[in-house]
């Protein structure tokens, strides 16, 4: 039996893949979970044998209602909410041309309005117990656009930039928020979760059209290990000052890192441009 100081994880998507396999690990654990799907059914499974110490619940993250509903329910139970992991979420590969209005939007209320949905409902609860660790599960994507996935790379870049600015307002309070940003990991995201628009426009055959094509002959021996991305998100809570942004996977870490420098390298070659624009008095 779980002791009551066992802190308590509200993971949302978890009929597959990271949101999985982290449920099963911090239950593993003694710890206790609230472990969530559109369908609880497709997580009951996660639960049993932990009846104390799991609840298995309904969530799609773009019903208000239902959001309302998981977290008063993770309360009754639990009295707290210690971890949140923002895991829900699903791909959507288009060129930007060829990219559907009500496929963009509907990967928009999934990936970013559901998360920030579901963040404002439990930050009341971590802001009375003046403590909390909030993990954003955003992709490489969030730092970097690839041919084929500007739709969902928007998606992950409007989470990393609201991340900055809920950590500046909640750090002062004892809620630290950290991104996670995976690389090509094996899970269901460039399988069965993903949706696309074939590229049928020729010009973008070579950038788009290519990725979009190994995108999904890749899937299912991508060199990420999600079981070993979970036990690196349980270790990112034990940590005092968790990092702001952490990346996973060989290919994401060097991907990310040489793009930053390559920003960086740019922002300074611009440099005299930049401080030009100021009034003359502002000059340096």
């Amino acid at each position: 039996m779980a002791s009551q100081h066992a802190p308590v994880w509200f993971i949302s998507g978890c009929s597959t893949g990271f949101g999985h396999e982290l449920a099963k690990l911090v239950l593993a654990r003694g710890w206790r979970a609230v472990v969530t799907a559109r369908d609880a059914g497709r997580v009951a499974e996660l639960v049993r044998g932990h009846e104390s110490t799991g609840l298995a619940l309904s969530l799609d993250v773009t019903d208000q209602g239902q959001i309302d509903k998981a977290v008063a329910a993770a309360k009754e139970k639990f009295g707290r909410i210690d971890v949140l992991v923002n895991n829900a979420g699903y791909g959507y590969l288009s060129s930007v041309e060829e990219g559907e209005e009500t496929e963009i939007r509907a990967q928009f209320d999934a990936n970013v309005f559901g998360l920030f949905a579901l963040t404002r409902a439990v930050l009341p609860v971590m802001r009375a117990q003046k403590s909390g660790r909030i993990l954003n599960i955003t992709s490489v994507a969030g730092l970097v656009g690839f041919p084929g996935s500007g739709y969902y790379a928007a998606s992950k870049h409007a989470v990393e930039g609201w991340s900055d600015s809920l950590a500046a307002e909640v750090t002062p309070l004892g809620i630290h928020v950290t991104c996670v940003e995976p690389g090509p990991f094996r899970t269901d995201w460039a399988g069965r979760s993903m949706k696309q628009t074939a590229n049928r426009i020729a010009d973008y055959a070579a950038t788009a059209g290519a990725r979009l094509k190994a995108t999904s002959e890749k899937s299912g021996t991508q060199a990420g290990d999600p079981v070993r991305a979970g036990q690196a998100m349980i270790d990112l809570t034990e940590t005092a000052e968790p990092p702001r942004h952490i990346v996973l996977g060989a290919w994401g870490h060097d991907a990310v890192l040489e793009r930053m420098k390559q920003r960086v390298a740019e922002i300074e070659a611009w440099r005299d441009t930049a401080l030009a624009t100021d009034y003359p008095e502002n000059e340096r």
